[in-house]
């Protein structure tokens, strides 16, 4: 049976101080992209608060809940309402001590599809991802939803080929990458430029190497971590957006801009992916009896 075309959408947002008026504005922006066609909607990364990893705070690990949770519950109720497939990206909380970033995945019916946690966590500057995540023990997934085949990974994945080569091994149509990542505002002048150059051609790479979509949402804003008034002294980060939307071409089909609030639409052409596989065969000539070596951290001689 023939599958066909569908929309998605891209929700660029900012995050205040406020973990429930984030989660309202989520919900009222899941729903406008609904109405305006999209059957798969996906939030930005751990859109609920600000982006709290700026520092290692031992009470900021009470911003975390368990899937099913009250967010992924009420994002369940608007997927019902709405008959739109929802990917959020959430702090949960798997046992006591034990937490992940974690994307759950929502169908039009408001079921849980599944989840996908994380599997690169980062510990930069800023970043200290390391300090609230333990890394996913999932492997990397690709969901059948009611509209196509979808792989999530989650912004610090965004830089790994293997990760969105497993995922397009799957049959995933599309890869989204829920994100938070922005700009040392003292680096700005000097890096800004090329850190988003770079950011951006990894993601395109992806959509070439293995012929599928790739939705890449970010969000906007200049965030200090501030959760209900606890606020980081600092320069905090610019979340630089431009969130966009590439074909199995690697061409941009949306993008949004660096500092402003969008829902970007964009349609997934599965005949474009049957077209561009059959011109570029990739996955026919990939030598699969020659990859063993990737498993090994490096290579020493």
């Amino acid at each position: 049976m023939s599958r066909e075309n569908f929309r998605v959408a891209l929700v660029q947002m900012s995050c205040s101080a406020d973990p429930d008026a984030n989660l309202d504005k989520a919900a009222t922006l899941v729903r406008q992209a609904a109405r305006m066609g999209a059957s798969v909607v996906c939030l930005p990364e751990l859109f609920r608060a600000q982006y709290f990893c700026q520092r290692e705070d031992h009470s900021l690990f009470d911003l975390a809940e368990p899937i099913p949770g009250p967010s992924s519950e009420r994002m369940s109720a608007i997927a019902r309402e709405e008959k739109v497939a929802v990917i959020a990206s959430l702090f949960e909380r798997r046992a006591a001590g034990l937490y992940h970033n974690t994307a759950a995945i929502l169908e039009q019916d408001g079921s849980l599809a599944g989840i996908y946690r994380k599997m690169h966590i980062p510990d930069d500057p800023l970043y200290y991802e390391k300090f609230y995540f333990a890394p996913g023990d999932l492997g990397f997934r690709s969901f059948n939803l009611h509209a196509g085949s979808v792989g999530v990974l989650v912004c610090w994945d965004q830089w790994y080929p293997e990760g969105a080569r497993l995922t397009a091994l799957q049959g995933a149509d599309v890869l989204f990458y829920p994100t938070a990542i922005g700009w040392h505002p003292a680096e700005k002048a000097e890096y800004g430029e090329a850190q988003y150059s770079a950011w951006q051609t990894i993601q395109r790479s992806h959509a070439i190497a293995n012929g599928v979509y790739v939705a890449a949402v970010n969000r906007v804003g200049h965030e200090h971590g501030d959760v209900r008034g606890n606020r980081m002294s600092g320069d905090g980060l610019e979340f630089w957006g431009g969130s966009f939307l590439a074909d199995p071409f690697g061409r941009i089909l949306a993008q949004a801009s660096h500092d402003g609030e969008e829902i970007l639409i964009g349609e997934i052409d599965l005949r474009q992916i049957e077209d561009t596989r059959r011109n570029w065969p990739f996955l026919r000539d990939r030598r699969i009896d020659a990859y063993a070596p990737i498993t090994q951290r490096f290579l020493d001689k």
